[in-house]
């Protein structure tokens, strides 16, 4: 069987106020066309359709022309729900929508109960699970600690449960919104801390033949069957080094897995420019990012006159500016964003607290912040 694996469209997000509506209807022409083109019999979406809870009428109008073309082609998709979608929003209509062969899993309770398709060599098991925040699910999963590697294995516990049920030779694919260990972040994921540690290794998903991932938006390999698609756009200057891509999987007789990467129209690409603002504009080397989307990070020890409008003369796709002064490694004047970088908002808290008062908040103390931060973070989910 023949599956193309892809996710994170985020539909109704911009890059750095540019509006990326067209560059993401471009991608669903070049979806349908691969679909449609290299004969792919399952397109699986692992999660973050949309880019909020609440998406631009615009947004849903793309995923509505989006599932009708799909379901044109008589191919069947899996659709699961993500830390940006609102899962019930998303699943309203699953029913009706499945009709068409349009399956979306936006349930946690029903992770254990499959989507099941057939090729020549007998039927394959899809089981979507959506994005668990623990704090909210792990009352369905009955466990005691709310953490995602704990909520992932109990689901997983569901999923092979019923497989074992299923005929001998029945293959499994897995969709599933997390993040893994070895997988590799940038800027634009949305923090999934909340609930403890975010991070859960890979062999949580063992037993099944494919784990078609999302959340993390540079595709890579954590096993050869475990993998990312990656977003099918950049979304932060931190994408400025990926391939954007989705995997064209097949899933052979046996259970074997052959992955093929292919590539996603990108309408502009990225550029990280740094030095002093004289020098980028006369470094020949730079030519090549003029139509480019950069973002420039000026040193120069003093902040120069009218940097962004001689930038964008030379660079007029220049969308960020950023200022690093260059410094002694010593200067205590190290900007606040700097002295920030890397900290979650637990360690920044308590930070705080320890220069308010010179003394850093005891386990108590940190267990009270801990449950604010999650509280806010599950209000946020949950709208």
């Amino acid at each position: 069987m023949r599956v193309l694996h892809t996710s994170d469209w985020h539909l109704g997000r911009s890059f750095h106020r540019v509006n990326m509506l067209g560059a993401q209807a471009d991608f669903i022409d070049h979806l349908v066309t691969t679909v449609r083109e290299r004969e792919v019999d399952a397109v699986v979406v692992s999660g973050d359709v949309y880019d909020r809870a609440v998406p631009p009428l615009a947004a849903v109008e793309l995923f509505d022309t989006a599932l009708h073309r799909l379901a044109d082609l008589d191919v069947p998709t899996v659709m699961i729900s993500g830390n940006h979608d609102s899962a019930r929003r998303l699943g309203v209509g699953a029913g009706l929508i499945g009709r068409a062969g349009i399956h979306l899993r936006t349930d946690a309770a029903a992770c254990g109960t499959p989507v099941v398709l057939a090729d020549p060599h007998g039927e394959v098991a899809f089981y979507g699970l959506p994005y668990l925040e623990p704090a909210l699910v792990k009352g369905q999963f009955g466990v005691e600690r709310a953490g995602h590697e704990t909520v992932l294995a109990a689901a997983m516990e569901r999923v092979r449960a019923d497989l074992a049920a299923r005929a001998p030779g029945t293959r499994s694919v897995v969709l599933a919104h997390a993040f893994v260990t070895g997988g590799e972040p940038s800027d634009s994921e949305r923090d999934i801390a909340v609930g403890g540690v975010a991070a859960v290794p890979a062999g949580v998903f063992d037993g099944v033949d494919y784990v078609a991932l999302g959340h993390l938006h540079g595709s890579q390999t954590i096993t050869d069957r475990v993998r990312y698609s990656g977003s099918p756009l950049p979304y932060s200057f931190s994408e400025a080094n990926h391939r954007k891509s989705m995997w064209l999987v097949d899933l052979g007789a046996d259970g074997t897995v052959g992955a093929e990467r292919v590539d996603c129209p990108v309408p502009r690409p990225l550029a990280r420019i740094r030095g002093r603002l004289d020098d980028l504009l006369a470094d020949p080397e730079l030519e090549r990012h003029q139509e480019a989307w950069v973002e420039a990070t000026l040193t120069d020890p003093v902040r120069p006159a009218e940097p962004m409008a001689r930038l964008t003369e030379r660079f007029p796709h220049t969308l960020s500016l950023v200022f690093d002064p260059e410094r002694a490694p010593e200067d205590p004047g190290l900007s606040y964003a700097r002295r920030l970088a890397g900290r979650s908002d637990q360690q920044i808290a308590e930070d705080f607290v320890a220069h308010v008062r010179a003394a850093g908040p005891d386990p108590s103390e940190q267990a009270v912040l801990r449950a604010a931060f999650d509280a806010v973070r599950v209000e946020g989910e949950a709208l």
